[in-house]
């Protein structure tokens, strides 16, 4: 799959929503694409370790972590369970951890920072719902673009 956000913008000004470009590039994927699944957590990423044990082939899983720089809610094996279920990136409002090793797996990773402390395993939060962090709204079955310009949503597919 071969795109430029930039292009897509020009041509689908009308039909997309570009997230403030808030988020670093940490996956060893820079350009990636795919439908939107939605996790809502804070500080928690149990929710986060369900959805990708799950066939992600074709998808793009959406963390709203709410920003917390507190910890991290992806680390390497968290990412490496994304590459081996086929999900073509992850995007974090929020931190992950392992950088160093993320960096070398074949998923995209957009993340706010790092941080080396662990999250909470309780459980809580809500998958597949909606959610709005950096002046865009995420909703499961969308479309979302990344590359080294940034991101780009769309309710329908662009390419």
């Amino acid at each position: 799959m071969s795109f430029k956000t930039a292009d897509l913008c020009d041509h689908f000004a009308h039909a997309i929503q570009v997230p403030t470009p808030l988020f670093q590039n940490y996956g060893g994927m820079m350009t990636f694409a795919g439908r939107i699944a939605t996790v809502e957590v804070f500080e928690d990423n149990v929710l986060v370790r369900e959805m990708l044990e799950r066939d992600g082939k074709g998808h793009v899983l959406v963390i709203d972590g709410g920003g917390s720089l507190r910890c991290a809610l992806i680390g390497y094996n968290l990412a490496m369970l994304a590459f081996q279920n086929g999900w073509n990136g992850i995007v974090i409002y929020g931190c992950i951890r392992d950088s160093q090793q993320i960096v070398q797996v074949a998923v995209g990773v957009r993340a706010l920072n790092t941080n080396p402390a662990r999250s909470n395993k309780g459980g809580a939060g809500a998958q597949n719902v909606m959610v709005t962090f950096a002046g865009a709204t995420f909703r499961p079955g969308y479309y979302l673009y990344a590359d080294e310009d940034g991101m780009i949503v769309s309710e329908f597919s662009l390419i």
